[in-house]
């Protein structure tokens, strides 16, 4: 039922592990194994946050904005990963373009091997 590019809606846990508040989250990869969990990262309206060359935005603008489920223009944060259960999710939302899920990763796999 999930797939990588789906924004969805979870209780995005804080950095300090103390429940968080129920937003979008972007799905970047289900991760290995048979426990159903998926690597995650938070979704903003926070445009300001973003950081160049890093996060992804989506505009309003964009080819894939409306099939997102987002209603303002928002932030993939990458910076702010979770690994969670598959059963945490509230719903899906929409879904972002393969190119864009593609990019993201990108993106995040350069990061991760730079250390």
């Amino acid at each position: 039922m999930w797939a990588a590019g789906t924004i969805a809606l979870v209780r995005f846990p804080q950095t300090d592990l103390v429940a968080g508040k129920l937003r979008p989250v972007l799905l970047l990869a289900r991760t290995p194994g048979r426990h159903g969990d998926w690597l995650i990262c938070m979704v903003s309206s926070q445009l300001h946050q973003a950081i160049d060359a890093f996060d992804e935005v989506v505009g309003d603008n964009d080819s894939d904005f409306a099939a997102s489920g987002l209603k303002v223009p928002s932030v993939a944060r990458l910076g702010r990963l979770a690994v969670v259960d598959e059963g945490v999710f509230a719903g899906p939302l929409g879904r972002v373009r393969d190119e864009r899920i593609a990019a993201v990763r990108g993106r995040l796999a350069a990061w991760l091997a730079r250390g």
